[in-house]
């Protein structure tokens, strides 16, 4: 990968200046150059209106794989600045531990914001050996331009061989726009991660077909291997605060002029838009059992009475009966809390799939032979109508 300036075409116009998140862009005697500051990320040439800069990637089979060396894991905050990370990031962290291991190498976090070096020892706490701390007031709240830019130069000066990403709504819109910009190959929404112990190649495991089948990629040619991987289907480590780890300053200097998305106001949803399956550590979950839409009202009062999350079946959510935000499945949210209850769920495979992997699963179903009965820690055969408003009662007798 390279960036090449066409000097004929180069107004000095300045916008590659702003662009460039890395202070390596000089304009001489009214023209653009490149200094030794460069990390080829690209952001100059995607601002250029005049066809000045390009950006030549080489193609995957030219890349020297043995320049690759360790394990990355991209941070990302919780909303609301409590100082935490969203629970797929210490997830990643846990997986990021065992193929660094693996690989006989260190794992690294990449850490963007704006005055949060005070997180980056959490980070190590949950297993990184090294925190890229990237800080500047753009990157404080999340936008797909500036994150893209920071980070391919980050990875094109120190050459990850695996990159993994948070399944989020900002990972799934990072993770992409990072591959093309570095033409790296990108699994999304991995389910399984491992090590190929013949080749050392980061093993890919995604559902595929609507879930009816699993699909295992491997990327022999291009670098890092990408992977954005689902919430709630790994295990974090137990945080370790003794751990000793390398916080690594990145200096970047980020114009907001040069950035396209402007944030005006964050807004907060209020009711239902609130929830966040995969952060919850209660579910309670219903399915086609509940017969109506109007019923799930027996689940949220449930969810309130133990503070949890309200889930749905992909049945209650194709018939009409609850947003598609509550899905669990493997088309839906896949989920890990400490509890999950399952109110009129059959259990098909890709409900399972979702929330099997969750501590404790209490499944409420008229049919003793429903498949979420294999799965539950406790089972309770009966009507839900009379279960769930009993059981709802007690809790808030008691809690």
């Amino acid at each position: 990968m390279a960036v090449k300036l066409i000097v004929e075409n180069c107004t000095g116009c300045r916008l590659c200046l702003r662009a460039c998140p890395y202070g390596a862009v000089d304009i001489t005697e009214g023209k653009a150059n490149f200094n030794d500051s460069c990390t080829q990320c690209g952001a100059c040439a995607t601002s250029c209106k005049f066809g000045a800069i390009l950006l030549e990637v080489a193609f995957s089979r030219d890349v020297d794989t043995t320049q690759y060396r360790g394990v990355w894991v991209v941070a990302e905050s919780a909303p609301g600045g409590r100082g935490e990370f969203r629970r797929g990031t210490y997830e990643l962290l846990g997986k990021g531990r065992e193929l660094a291991d693996k690989r006989g190498t260190g794992l690294s976090a990449v850490l963007f914001g704006d005055q949060v070096e005070g997180l980056a020892q959490r980070l190590i706490a949950f297993g990184a050996d090294k925190v890229y701390l990237a800080q500047d007031p753009v990157l404080a709240h999340y936008r797909t331009g500036p994150y893209t830019d920071v980070l391919a130069g980050m990875i094109n000066q120190h050459k990850p061989e695996i990159v993994l990403v948070s399944a989020t709504p900002q990972g799934r819109d990072l993770a992409p726009r990072v591959a093309a910009r570095i033409s790296a190959g990108l699994t999304a929404d991995c389910t399984g991660l491992d090590i190929d112990e013949s080749e050392g190649l980061l093993v890919q495991t995604r559902p595929a077909f609507g879930g009816n089948l699993m699909a295992t990629i491997v990327c022999r040619q291009a670098r890092p291997q990408m992977a954005t991987v689902r919430p709630g289907v790994m295990k974090a480590l137990q945080p370790d605060s003794s751990r000793a780890g390398e916080v690594v300053a990145v200096p970047v200097h980020l114009d907001e002029r040069g950035v396209a998305a402007k944030i005006i106001e964050i807004v907060q949803q209020e009711g239902d838009g609130q929830v966040n399956l995969q952060d919850a550590q209660i579910i309670v979950s219903g399915g086609r059992g509940l017969g109506k839409p109007e019923n799930f009202s027996l689940i949220r009062e449930l969810a309130d009475a133990l503070r949890g999350a309200v889930g749905a079946s992909r049945a209650a959510v194709d018939a009409g009966w609850i947003p598609a935000y509550h899905q669990v499945g493997q088309t839906g949210r896949t989920v890990q809390p400490k509890l999950y209850i399952a109110c009129g769920i059959s259990g098909a495979v890709q409900h399972l799939a979702g929330m099997g992997s969750s501590d404790v699963i209490v499944a409420i179903n008229k049919d003793p032979s429903a498949p979420i009965f294999s799965v539950a820690t406790y089972g309770i055969v009966g009507d839900l109508f009379e279960i769930v408003p009993a059981l709802t009662k007690k809790l808030r007798e008691v809690l």
